[in-house]
C-alpha cells in the first residue's frame, strides 16, 4: 500500500474524529462528551482512536493544534503581499462561519485554553512577518507576542459584542494597532 494511501485515510479519520467531537460540543459541554460518543459520531473503531489519541482531550487540542497552524501560516502559504501581519480576516470570517461552536467553547470554558494555544502559533507567524518587513531585531519576539495576544484577545470581545464589525473590519482595526 503507497504511503500517500496511508496518509488519506489517517487524514480522513483524523477529520472524522475532529468533526464528530465539534459537532458534540455544540450539543453539550465538553465535559459530558464521552470517547465512545465521538467514536459513534464518527464511525470509527476504538482501536483506530487509540492509534492517533490518547484521550478526548489530546483529540481536541491536537485539533486545535493544526487549525491553529494552518491559519498563522495562512498570509506565507498564499504569498500574501499586502504588508499585514496576521490573517484577521480570515480567522474572524471563520469564528463568524463556527459561531456556535466558539460560543459553546466560551460555555465550557475552554476558549481560554485554545485561545492561549493559538497564541503561540499567531506569535510565530507575526514574527516571520515583521522579520520580512526589516526593521530591528531587537524586541520583534516581544513585539509578537503582544500583537498575538491582542489579536486573540479581540476574538472574544468581538463574539460576545454580537459580531457588529465585518470581519475586513476587524482586520483594518487590528493592522492600524500594530502601525
Amino acid at each position: 500500500m503507497s504511503g500517500n494511501k496511508v496518509d488519506r485515510r489517517v487524514r480522513r479519520t483524523r477529520d472524522s474524529l475532529g468533526d464528530a467531537l465539534r459537532a458534540l460540543v455544540e450539543e453539550k459541554p465538553f465535559d459530558d462528551i464521552t470517547v465512545q460518543e465521538v467514536l459513534d459520531r464518527a464511525g470509527v473503531s476504538r482501536s483506530a482512536f487509540y492509534e492517533h489519541y490518547k484521550d478526548k482531550e489530546d483529540l481536541f487540542l491536537s485539533d486545535c493544534d493544526d487549525f491553529f497552524e494552518w491559519m498563522a501560516t495562512w498570509l506565507q502559504r498564499t504569498g500574501d503581499t499586502s504588508g499585514r501581519v496576521a490573517p484577521v480576516r480570515e480567522l474572524f470570517a471563520h469564528v463568524a462561519d463556527v459561531r456556535s461552536f466558539f460560543e459553546a467553547l466560551q460555555a465550557s470554558g475552554r476558549a481560554q485554553d485554545i485561545l492561549e494555544l493559538g497564541q503561540a502559533h499567531f506569535a510565530r507567524g507575526i514574527e516571520e512577518r515583521l522579520a520580512s518587513r526589516g526593521g530591528p531585531l531587537e524586541g520583534r519576539a516581544a513585539r509578537s507576542q503582544a500583537l498575538a495576544g491582542a489579536l486573540l484577545a479581540l476574538l472574544p470581545w468581538w463574539v460576545q459584542r454580537g459580531m457588529k464589525e465585518t470581519p475586513a473590519e476587524m482586520d483594518g482595526l487590528f493592522h492600524r494597532m500594530v502601525g
